[in-house]
């Protein structure tokens, strides 16, 4: 276990993806003074009206990009660990948390079929969105919280990867997604064609 500052946000981080944030209530200017001083991560959790969930990711601050006067904050961060609370501590500004780390079950790497799919289909529906993204350059051990980041999905959905504990398991939802999103992108990409010219396609 581990005390760690806690920032509910209301999004999901997820590891080996950045985030820039703004910083400037005054408890998160002292709690991010606090982790420049100490050279310590924060954690990320996401908050709703319901709390704050209990699995996030910590974040180390990898650059200070501008300060004002008033003490505000523009910081660049990048998802580093998942961790789990199982204590949330109250005594400073910020929230803290009592965190378990959490890895990833051991498992043979993915299919190099699964692989493949999935970064065929993701290039596909990034290509049909009109994007283009330099992520698959390095598959590497967290090639699906990478493809995740960048995708028009929900926060929940990013939540759920962030639980699982198997690569594969995150891959696999990924190709669900990519397999029920790109047939809906396409038939909405020729009602707007059919659209505008009144209904003949050729």
């Amino acid at each position: 276990m581990q005390l760690i500052p806690l920032f509910p946000l209301d999004l999901v981080l997820l590891p080996g993806t950045p985030l820039p944030l703004h910083i400037f209530e005054p408890r998160y200017k002292e709690m991010i003074r606090s982790c420049l001083g100490e050279r310590e991560h924060f954690g990320v959790i996401r908050a709703s009206e319901s709390g704050i969930v209990r699995v996030g990711c910590s974040a180390e601050i990898v650059d200070v990009v501008r300060t004002y006067p008033d003490g505000r904050m523009d910081i660049l961060t990048m998802g580093r660990k998942r961790f789990s609370v199982h204590e949330v501590d109250q005594d400073r500004a910020f929230l803290r948390g009592d965190v378990e780390w959490l890895e990833d079950e051991p498992e043979s790497p993915a299919g190099t079929t699964l692989v493949t799919e999935v970064l065929a289909l993701h290039l596909q529906l990034l290509h049909m969105l009109g994007r283009d993204d330099d992520t698959t350059e390095d598959e590497g051990p967290w090639l699906s919280y990478r493809l995740a980041n960048g995708l028009p999905i929900d926060l929940d959905f990013k939540q759920g990867m962030l639980e699982m504990r198997l690569e594969s398991e995150r891959l696999n939802s990924l190709l669900v997604f990519y397999r029920k999103a790109i047939p809906k992108l396409q038939a909405h990409k020729i009602g707007q064609k059919k659209s505008s010219t009144n209904g003949w396609v050729n």
